[in-house]
């Protein structure tokens, strides 16, 4: 999954009755007059972004044999994840300045178009490249959604909204890889990325008039125009080109690439330190931890997501629509996961529940890799990713509830960035740990035969060094989640 996944936000609603108007259709809800367009119109958005994630997912492995960049493989998602850090910073000051529109319709756009730069590329570095660009969009977009909940609905309709932003994702993961391997299978890859960007229209179509009316125009007009803030676009400039040389020196693997790692290095630690709360990578207690948090959690479960279809059509055989099938039960666990953490009554066990969230993550991803063993049934995979799903539910929704608890009004722009920050830096860094990992013991030799077919050749032990270190990774974050309460807290 991406990044750009809105399935991980969630605020608890206040009562239980404050929940309840906000979903009666007709009335002051989310669905009332108001604001039943925007509400039809940002939540497309999200459909658009759920489908496009389950069902690229599906088709990466036949894109990547046929483009004969099985070795570049993990590159297709993290290209996607290094551009939107930058987009992130861009969108965040650019909707601050003159409101959330324009940001969110240009990062459509871009996502639409590298979508078709990718369906159409010749060679890997181009799909690459397109993933690339919808990077840029999908971190426009994601910064952009956010702003809009914030202007144009009241406090106690966001709990509502947002869960129907978890909620979107359950069809998509469904419907998403059956689809798309239905289209790999019998039409070819190339159309899964052409054929999604034409559904840009609807939401475009609907979403963007109510914008204009509801959440156009800087926060407070009567204020001096607001200038974008150089040094901190200049930051997010470095930690994308820092991500990226740090990527690529672990993908090539040779003493030369000693050099772009020391210079990516560089560029990314002081950004990092810059664009995070103070003490964010020590773990220190309330908001730090939790933006640390959500880039463990959500870095170590898309890296290891990023190869379970792989895993399974070449390891196993299975065709992709069956490979994006074993992960298409995570949709309905993750918007259950979401949904349980919101409930009122468990507002004090909320670090708790977070705590046991990261644990089924680690539990998830170790237990994945068993179906490199034969006898292993493949259906486990579905079984342990729909136990993960659950257990990012829990956490990543709390992350964003806790987020807004611990920032003062002025600072939540700034702090939602982070998050963001965090969670994309994450995935790009675990991602090309992970693809480093898997290319140093003979990964790409998986694509000497046809991926599809499920002829390849046999090498478990590439998957396993992607896996049990991001379980690893997850059981930190465990660890994290015990730091986020902040003295005399009421969570």
């Amino acid at each position: 999954m991406s990044a750009l996944e809105p399935r991980d936000v969630g605020v608890t609603p206040p009562t239980d009755d404050a929940d309840d108007a906000d979903v009666v259709p007709g009335g002051q809800g989310v669905l009332g007059r108001a604001h039943r367009a925007l509400s039809i119109g940002i939540v497309s958005v999200v459909v658009l972004i759920a489908f496009e994630a389950t069902a690229v997912g599906t088709a990466m492995p036949v894109a990547a044999r046929e483009l004969h960049g099985i070795e570049l493989y993990a590159f297709a998602f993290s290209a996607y994840f290094t551009t939107s850090l930058f987009a992130m910073v861009l969108s965040g000051q650019w909707a601050d300045r003159d409101g959330p529109l324009r940001p969110l319709a240009a990062g459509i756009s871009a996502f639409g178009a590298g979508l078709l730069l990718a369906g159409t590329a010749s060679a890997m570095w181009l799909f690459i490249v397109g993933r690339a660009v919808q990077g840029l969009g999908g971190g426009l977009v994601i910064v952009a959604l956010y702003v809009v909940v914030s202007r144009a609905y009241p406090e106690r309709l966001r709990p509502a909204i947002m869960a129907a932003f978890a909620a979107s994702w359950v069809v998509p993961s469904v419907v998403g890889p059956l689809a798309s391997g239905t289209v790999t299978e019998h039409l070819g890859w190339r159309w899964v990325f052409i054929g999604i960007p034409v559904l840009v229209v609807f939401p475009l179509a609907l979403a963007l008039p109510a914008i204009r009316r509801m959440a156009s125009g800087p926060a407070d007009p009567d204020a001096p125009r607001q200038s974008f803030d150089g040094r901190r676009i200049r930051l997010a400039l470095a930690i994308s080109v820092g991500a990226g040389l740090l990527q690529y020196a672990g993908q090539e693997l040779r003493w030369l690439s000693v050099f772009p790692a020391v210079a990516g290095a560089a560029l990314l630690v002081p950004a990092v330190l810059g664009l995070l709360p103070r003490g964010t990578y020590r773990a220190a207690r309330g908001l730090p931890s939790v933006v640390l948090l959500r880039g463990i959690a959500a870095g170590s479960f898309i890296a290891a997501e990023s190869f379970v279809p792989l895993m399974l059509v070449t390891q196993r055989g299975l065709s992709p629509t069956m490979a994006g099938l074993s992960l298409a039960v995570g949709g309905a666990t993750w918007a259950l996961g979401s949904y349980v953490q919101a409930r009122p009554r468990l507002e004090p066990y909320r670090q708790p529940l977070m705590v046991a969230g990261m644990v089924l993550v680690a539990t998830a991803i170790a237990t994945a890799p068993s179906v490199l063993i034969a006898s292993v049934p493949v259906w486990v995979v579905g079984v342990a990713w729909g136990v993960g799903c659950f257990g990012m539910g829990l956490v990543l929704a709390s992350t964003s509830v806790l987020l807004l608890k611990l920032s003062a009004p002025e600072e939540a722009g700034a702090n939602s960035a982070a998050l963001q920050i965090s969670d994309g830096l994450s995935n790009v860094l675990l991602l090309a740990a992970g693809g480093a990992a898997f290319a140093a013991l003979g990964g790409g030799a998986v694509g000497a035969t046809h991926v599809a077919s499920g002829t390849a050749g046999s090498h478990p032990v590439a998957f396993a060094v992607v896996f049990l270190p991001m379980s690893g990774v997850a059981l930190v974050g465990a660890w994290v989640a015990t730091r986020l309460r902040v003295r005399g807290a009421s969570f």
